[in-house]
């Protein structure tokens, strides 16, 4: 097998799978090839219901090489750094692969050991997390169980994967003490590092008003910093003052904290904070104009979803097409991002934005308002969309 590629794609996640299917679809198909390690591909967006008791966790999982597109080399393996300068990338086996084109969409890392006493806990005795495939069934488990005290569900002082996502999983806990008859023995608290239940302000104001009405405490600037599991205690700093409290849980949903993968950081594709460096419209590299990166990992400035890469995907598409033929980079990301605000069963609000939150609502309608077609569109539409659509590289 030769070791120069075309096109090479570092990562088979959301990303990099639909970016391989569109480019593989283009009249020019040029030769492509994927570096991914993982025999699984989970559709995340999905573990919001799972922890809430909707689906299981299974529906949500499928097999990597089922999504691989025809005639795209795939090596099982993972890179260990990234020599953009030789336009080469090291693999953790020892293999070097040189290439024309560069596309890196490896999503974000979740530091778990950053949260003192969190490693190895989470799972058991109330401390629950959506946020990865072993963890998400547990917290279905511990809501179930919940009987009546303090449920905290939190967000941390670092960018993360669904920004909606740790206050989704609180409506729809909420939405289940209620059913069940034990609302009023339940103190539900949303413990978040940022300045507002939402960044958007059109979608916060909804949010901030639902949690009046519904008895929801939500305590602003507010970062957990360590965990005594044994004690079921959190600690948490305040943001603006920097004094340290502890609160006791019997459920803690925890969010951890998240960064660029490592092996991108220390590389020099990465910025100051860590991301691949891209200009926020073309998505190409501010430096290696080979280089091209979309998704989590990237420096874009938008939410990071999956329907913001499906959004951004066909910009990189075009605009490395464009310029593998040397004709100028006209496609141009506006910032697109949708976050389907789960507030509780059957309700959703569809929050749609793009750069510097400009509103990019879709429907003739006031989606900042909860819906039960919005909760259809979240449970049925979108999961067909994504691994029917999008990750075909179908628009």
């Amino acid at each position: 097998m030769s070791d120069h590629h075309s096109v090479l794609v570092i990562g088979g996640g959301a990303a990099g799978l639909t970016v391989a299917a569109s480019l593989r679809n283009a009249p020019e198909r040029p030769q492509v090839t994927l570096v991914e390690p993982s025999e699984k591909h989970y559709y995340q967006p999905l573990w919001t219901l799972v922890g809430g008791g909707v689906f299981p966790r299974e529906e949500s999982e499928r097999d990597e090489a089922d999504f691989v597109p025809d005639g795209v080399t795939w090596i099982k393996d993972r890179v260990a750094s990234f020599d953009p300068a030789n336009n080469a990338v090291v693999l953790q086996s020892g293999r070097t692969l040189t290439y024309d084109w560069l596309v890196v969409t490896m999503g974000i890392q979740l530091d778990w050991h950053k949260i003192d006493g969190l490693a190895g806990n989470v799972g058991k005795n109330g401390l629950c997390s959506n946020y990865s495939y072993d963890t998400v069934a547990y917290t279905w488990e511990a809501i179930k169980a919940f009987k009546g005290g303090k449920a905290i569900f939190t967000f941390p002082n670092t960018p993360i994967k669904c920004a909606g996502a740790p206050q989704k999983i609180m409506w729809l806990a909420e939405h289940w003490f209620e059913k069940q008859g034990i609302r009023s023995k339940c103190s539900v608290v949303f413990n978040t590092a940022t300045p507002a239940i939402f960044g958007v302000p059109r979608y916060a104001r909804t949010l901030s008003r639902l949690a009046r009405e519904r008895g929801v405490d939500v305590r602003t600037k507010r970062e957990l910093i360590a965990v005594r599991a044994d004690k079921k205690e959190a600690v948490f700093r305040d943001l603006d003052s920097g004094a340290e409290s502890v609160e006791a849980y019997d459920i803690l949903h925890v969010t951890p904290p998240q960064s660029a993968p490592d092996v991108i950081k220390k590389s020099p594709l990465a910025n100051a904070g860590g991301w691949v460096d891209v200009h926020k419209h073309t998505t190409q590299h501010v430096v290696f104009p080979n280089v091209f990166s979309i998704g989590d990992c990237s420096s874009l400035p938008n939410s990071k979803t999956a329907a913001a890469i499906r959004k951004q995907a066909p910009v990189l598409v075009e605009n490395l097409l464009a310029a593998m033929a040397g004709r100028a980079l006209t496609a141009s990301y506006n910032g697109y991002a949708s976050c389907p605000l789960v507030t509780g069963y059957g309700r959703l609000i569809l929050a749609e934005f793009g750069y510097d939150g400009v509103i990019m609502e879709t429907l003739p309608v006031d989606q900042s308002q909860e819906r039960y077609s919005m909760w259809v569109v979240k449970t049925h539409m979108l999961p067909r969309m994504y691994w029917h659509g999008m990750l075909r590289g179908r628009w």
